[in-house]
C-alpha cells in the first residue's frame, strides 16, 4: 500500500504568512498521522522555512513510497528540513 494511502499529513502553522514572510521565531508543527487509527506516528515543530522544505519531501516520499518503507525511512531519524 502506498504511504500516502496509509497516512496524512496535517500541517498547523504558527502565523498567517507564507514561509518565506515569516517571523524567524514562528514555529510550526507537522504531523504524520495514522488513516486507520488517527494516532500521530511522526511530528516535528519547526521553524516555518524548515517546515516548508520538510514538508515537501514528506509530500513527495509519501507520494513514491509504500507505507512501510516511509516509517523504516522516517522513524527515530532528525531529518530536520533536508
Amino acid at each position: 500500500m502506498k504511504a500516502n494511502r496509509a497516512y496524512e499529513l496535517i500541517v498547523s502553522r504558527g502565523g498567517i504568512e507564507p514561509a518565506f514572510l515569516a517571523d524567524p521565531e514562528r514555529l510550526d508543527r507537522i504531523e504524520v498521522v495514522s488513516i486507520d487509527d488517527g494516532e500521530v506516528v511522526l511530528y516535528w515543530d519547526l521553524p516555518a522555512k524548515d517546515a516548508s522544505k520538510l514538508l515537501r519531501t514528506l509530500r513527495a516520499d509519501l507520494a513514491g513510497m509504500d507505507a512501510d518503507e516511509f516509517i523504516r525511512a522516517w522513524e527515530g531519524a532528525d531529518h530536520g528540513a533536508e
